[in-house]
């Protein structure tokens, strides 16, 4: 039913897909790839489907397959220990299924755009986390994640090298990072890039 309600907010304004599960998620993405956002339950399955993908693992795994893929994290209730998982598995917005369809709407639109999103009845509040990145963020993290230099990356991206730094500086704050090989670790860790 869930599943219904959301397709109905959102498919005058999106393509809409739907898996009833983590794995069939992550088949569709690698079947059909290049979503530009998920929406991930954060509920635990019900009794006798344990071993399946859910909540942050299945967020992890969705990054994993397609880093930079936005992703909203719609959990039961607007508790800060919930957005708290989502954020730090990677997910850029975390709305409650019990919010108005105007912020599910909200976040769709945030990581659609690569940004955070935090519903206003779990706080709103920034995720202290700190580990949101742009898609640009993502793809110059990657790349140096691949040993690219930053004029190397300046030039398979068609970006000047002081744009590049100009990334990288907000990226490293982002993740609070000391530098790159640091970002890049944290990066890995938490399925942000590969």
């Amino acid at each position: 039913m869930l599943r219904v309600g959301v397709r109905e907010v959102l498919a005058d304004r999106y393509e809409v897909e739907e898996t009833d599960t983590g794995k069939a998620a992550l088949q569709l993405l690698t079947d059909v790839g290049d979503f530009e956002v998920a929406i991930v339950d954060m509920r635990p399955p019900q009794e006798g489907a344990s071993g399946s993908l859910w909540g942050a693992a299945t967020i992890r795994a969705l990054l994993k397959a397609q880093p930079g893929l936005g992703i909203v994290a719609h959990g039961d209730r607007p508790e800060r220990h919930l957005v708290n998982e989502a954020i730090a598995a990677g997910a850029n917005a975390f709305v409650a299924k019990s919010s108005s369809p105007k912020e599910l709407g909200r976040a769709v639109e945030a990581a659609a755009d690569s940004e955070t999103f935090v519903d206003p009845a779990a706080g709103g509040r920034r995720p202290k986390a700190g580990q949101s990145l742009t898609k640009r963020q993502r793809e110059i993290l990657q790349l140096f994640a691949d040993g690219n230099s930053t004029t190397q990356v300046a030039r398979k991206l068609g970006l000047g090298g002081e744009t590049v730094k100009t990334h990288t500086k907000q990226l490293l704050s982002r993740l609070r990072a000391r530098d790159r090989a640091h970002a890049v670790a944290i990066g890995i860790r938490n399925s942000l890039i590969d």
